[in-house]
């Protein structure tokens, strides 16, 4: 899968760059585009590939070497989305594009975004200080509804077979019921052996809940509870329940050492592409004035 020799690659590129932003804009090939959008679409493309040809020809892209593990990657993800090698092929020849031609238009791409990534390697580390200022300037934004940890027992009612009847649905869950409420470690077995929801293969957990989520009834059954409290036998359309509270994390502002990593990755990525624009913008200029 080794892309072409021939140096002008960039024109070659063009019919990969329309067809990438055709599906990015349109989320449609070219051919389904009307007039307008194809016309709009080859002007982001053909500016696309403006920026290609500077970002390549700078010095920062001397070097640069996408791993052919990147690129081989890259080319079997587009691949895939055809339900054929022979569907992936027409589609190609349609862009007036080969597989050799696509390789190439990625290699070509992949490369963009290493010298990206190198340049804006230079960027400022975060530091920790950075963090905690927008933490507690946006306290806003951090804020949290209550949410429950819980797991359940479903009976199910229906009519129509012998053992699920409301009268020995009901019996069931109760007699449930009251061995947990003599043996409360007993629920993941009891989950297992009797529950009919898929929940049941991981001892009944349900996971985190926000308030709403669930049937009205299980719903108000556990934000009634308390932590590790096993609900009454409840009912909801789907049969009988019993729910339990596992854990309870309160309403309020997630704690700084919850969010601290997320805010750190947004912050790094956000200087990261400012680095970038600067850089791209210092060569558009340098572009435009050696053609003065």
């Amino acid at each position: 899968m080794n892309a072409p020799e021939a140096a002008p690659l960039g024109d070659l590129t063009l019919p990969y760059l329309v067809f990438k932003t055709a599906h990015g804009i349109y989320t449609k090939p070219p051919g389904e585009l009307s007039e307008r959008e194809l016309r709009h679409v080859r002007q982001v493309a053909r500016k696309q590939l403006d920026i290609e040809n500077l970002v390549l020809g700078a010095p920062e892209a001397q070097g640069v070497v996408v791993p052919e593990t990147h690129l081989r990657k890259a080319y079997a993800e587009i691949e895939g989305r055809y339900e054929s090698e022979a569907d992936f092929i027409a589609a190609l020849a349609a862009q007036a594009l080969t597989p050799a031609l696509l390789t190439a238009a990625l290699q070509r791409e992949l490369r963009v975004e290493a010298v990206l990534d190198r340049v804006s390697a230079k960027s400022a580390q975060v530091a920790e200080l950075d963090v905690q200022i927008f933490y507690h300037m946006h306290h806003a934004q951090f804020k949290r509804t209550e949410r429950r940890k819980a797991s359940h027992i479903l009976i199910t009612i229906n009519p129509d077979m012998a053992d699920n009847t409301p009268e020995k649905a009901l019996a069931k869950i109760e007699a449930i019921r009251k061995r947990l409420i003599k043996d409360p470690k007993r629920f993941e077995e009891q989950a297992l052996k009797h529950s009919e929801c898929p929940t049941a293969m991981n001892g009944g957990q349900i996971g985190d809940v926000e308030r709403g989520k669930l049937y009205p009834a299980l719903d108000a059954a556990l934000f009634a509870a308390h932590k590790g409290e096993l609900s009454p036998v409840v009912q909801s359309e789907l049969g009988y329940h019993l729910v339990r509270c596992d854990d309870i994390r309160p309403e309020g502002i997630a704690p700084y050492a919850e969010v601290a990593p997320r805010i750190r990755l947004v912050m790094e990525q956000n200087r990261r592409k400012m680095c970038q624009h600067g850089w791209l913008k210092d060569l558009q200029d340098k572009a435009r004035t050696s053609h003065q």
